[in-house]
Formats: structure tokens, sequence, C-alpha cells
């Protein structure tokens, strides 16, 4: 059965009709989204990508970070697969659950050093942000505690 089938034609619903009824107002778009009801982002965009403008501190966001991670999750994903087939092969199985399970192992090993690298490198952010904050404060009170010092002995001549 096709659509066709199931929907009348407009053409068919007009004529059946008696009076026009008002076409209802479309209704505007959802909050964030353009006149098409897609992203403001442009052409199927889901997520919130690179440089999500959250204002928050992100992983993604840092350089060092985004890098480090994508290499550990790379190889250990080669390295799950290669020792899931070494593994696999040395037990005798045949070729094809060889590869499934190299292949589930690589999956496997992909997914837990992802999870460690996130873990390892939120501590490590959240630590340079305390050290520049700790770096910020200090400098503030060094520039503050100058400037009260000139103002408490006004009979040192200001520096030329």
């Amino acid at each position: 059965m096709s659509d066709e089938s199931v929907v009348p034609s407009a053409a068919a619903a007009e004529a059946d009709e008696p009076a026009a009824k008002p076409k209802k107002a479309k209704k505007a778009p959802a909050k964030g989204k353009g006149a098409d009801g897609k992203g403001a982002k442009g052409k199927g965009a889901k997520g919130k990508g690179k440089g999500s403008s959250s204002g928050g501190i992100s992983i993604a966001s840092h350089p060092r970070a985004r890098a480090q991670v994508r290499r550990a999750k790379g190889w250990s994903g080669l390295a799950g697969f290669g020792i899931g087939a070494y593994l696999s092969f040395k037990a005798g199985i045949p070729f094809q659950l060889v590869m499934l399970r190299a292949i589930a192992a690589g999956i496997a090993l992909y997914m837990v050093a992802w999870a460690c690298s996130l873990t390892v490198w939120r501590h490590l952010v959240l630590a340079e942000l305390r050290a520049m904050s700790e770096r910020h404060d200090r400098a503030r009170a060094a520039a503050t505690s100058g400037s009260t010092e000139a103002d408490k002995n006004p009979t040192s001549k200001p520096a030329q």
C-alpha cells in the first residue's frame, strides 16, 4: 500500500469541503533556529561542535588535551585490535572470529582509553586553572600593595 492511496490529494480535499477554512499561522521557529528549522550554525548542525560558545571550560576546547585524547584513543584502539587478534589467533579460532574478537577488543580498549584520558585531562585542566588563578591573585596583590605603599608614604618621589 503506498502513501498516495492513504492520503487524498489536495485538490480532492478542497472539492469535498464546502467552505475554505482559514489557514493557520506558521509556528515561530524554536529559539536559536532559523526559518528552515535547522540550527543557526548551518546545515545539519546537531551538537555543540568544536569551540562551543557556552563560555565554560571544556577538555575539547583545550588544544593539548584534545590532541592527546585523540592520540590515546587511536593508539589504544590499534593496540586492542592487535592484542585481541594475536590472542585469538594463538587460541586456534577461525579467521572470521579472530577478526570479530579483534575488532571488539579494539573498540573496548578505545573506550577505556577515552574514559581514562578524559579523567586525567579533567584534573590537569583544573590544576592549570588553579595555578593561573593563583598567579593572577599574586599579581593583583602585588599591584595593590605597591600602590598602597606609595599612597602611605607621600614623601617618596615617584620613579621616573
